[in-house]
């Protein structure tokens, strides 16, 4: 099968490595798109194949040149040392948690695990940053430090797309990666059972935990599922109760967000499903740090040079600061924006719920940013023209592959379709 790439809409140069050149490849064969979608849902966990009628499993390739993913992976890679060195600092300077909108009770949860012997767990620490192309390069909207997710789509679904694309490979496999990663630290306090645990009632987080539950389970790990409710903390370490037994954690998959745990009905876990543990949590609760979309507010009074970030996020400031009431160059957007379900702006949506964000960013403004626009360039598809964006995985601070999805309109939302991303080969 040849490659035949369409023309996309951006046309930097072909040697500047932050050229957001994105190429698409053909459609692949029905059958084998059917097979492909069939084993993603019987083999790796993904239950949610399709948004209303239509599938998210998209049947053709995004293509990328391989200085585009070491530009991309170096970048990541970076960006991931300098939230580190945020949540860092942030021992001291603890009051200005309260800037990032975190939860006054989850606050002392924050600092117990900054300050408690974290760093054990440190080679299993993931994060996805979230990358866009744009008339001046690769820019960036957010990390997601607290619960990434999409590792079947960019692993299973990549692999099984790649072995049809002659010429291009994966830039590699970020599930059996973590999974890996968690063995280790597994390993090293005492090799017991793990467990994952999510919100209840959120298909979308069960299955994120039920595929690496399997991955971890084919290397050798007793793996248990769960929420926060089934965990309690006995003599300083995490156990669950599993049917009638009380089972003793090695390690706790956290793919809860932390915000949420502020609820009263987890109060008695919280502290230490966020860290003030024996027992490691991935990923630690200060991992909401870096997911605060109002962390730029307090680089520097951190005193952070934050290089990377400053050169590839939009200017973010608060709300009381900004022009954004008279000025549609500003968009508004929740500290935790989740798949941009808080991304508001009079141009993309309807005038009521503008009027309502609007008003809620006046009376709360320390719970919300404003951040300038960026042009998102379109990429012409199959479908027609739709606005790429490309996840690069973090673990441990080593970018370890790539998740692509694939949206209507410039803000990625939860209706984003999943579209395999792939890298040339290296030449001889």
């Amino acid at each position: 099968m040849t490659l035949a790439a369409t023309s996309p809409v951006c046309s930097l140069s072909e040697d500047i490595d932050n050229s957001p050149y994105i190429s698409t490849g053909p459609v692949l064969d029905r059958k084998i798109c059917e097979g492909i979608r069939r084993r993603m849902v019987l083999e790796c966990c993904k239950w949610d194949p399709q948004v209303e009628d239509v599938s998210v499993l998209q049947p053709f390739p995004l293509l990328l040149r391989r200085s585009q993913w070491r530009y991309l992976a170096a970048q990541a890679e970076a960006l991931a040392r300098e939230v580190c060195a945020a949540e860092g600092a942030l021992l001291e300077r603890p009051d200005l948690l309260a800037e990032l909108a975190v939860p006054r009770r989850l606050a002392h949860c924050i600092l117990r695990g900054l300050q408690s012997p974290q760093s054990f767990a440190a080679d299993a620490r993931v994060m996805r940053f979230d990358f866009h192309p744009t008339p001046t390069g690769w820019r960036i909207s957010e990390v997601n430090s607290d619960v990434p997710g999409g590792f079947s789509e960019a692993s299973e679904f990549t692999a099984m797309m790649s072995e049809h694309c002659y010429g291009y490979v994966p830039a590699g496999t970020p599930g059996p990666a973590l999974a890996d990663a968690l063995v280790r630290t597994i390993t090293l306090h005492g090799g017991g059972p793990c467990a994952l645990v999510c919100a209840a009632g959120f298909m979308e987080d069960l299955q994120v935990i039920s595929y690496l539950a399997n991955l971890l389970r084919r290397r050798g790990v007793e793996a248990h599922l769960g929420n926060p409710r089934h965990l309690r903390c006995d003599r300083g370490k995490l156990v669950m109760e599993v049917g009638s037994e009380t089972v003793p954690l090695s390690l706790v998959v956290r793919f809860h967000q932390a915000e949420w745990l502020s609820q009263k009905s987890h109060a008695s876990i919280v502290p230490y499903l966020l860290g003030d543990s024996d027992t490691p949590v991935i990923n630690p609760g200060y991992a909401m740090i870096g997911e605060s979309k109002r962390l730029p507010l307090v680089w520097d009074d951190l005193g952070l040079e934050m290089e990377a970030w400053r050169r590839l996020l939009p200017e973010t400031r608060d709300p009381r600061e900004a022009p954004w009431l008279r000025d549609s160059g500003w968009l508004l957007k929740t500290a935790f924006c989740n798949t941009g379900d808080s991304v508001s702006s009079p141009l993309t949506m309807p005038r009521r719920q503008w009027i309502r964000a609007a008003a809620d960013a006046m009376l709360f403004p320390n719970r919300w940013v404003a951040q300038r626009r960026f042009e998102v360039l379109p990429i012409d598809t199959p479908l027609g023209l739709m606005y790429p964006c490309i996840g690069v995985y973090t673990i441990a601070g080593r970018a370890c592959g790539l998740y692509g999805r694939l949206s209507r309109t410039p803000v990625v939302t939860y209706a984003a379709a999943d579209v395999t991303v792939l890298v040339r080969k290296e030449t001889a």
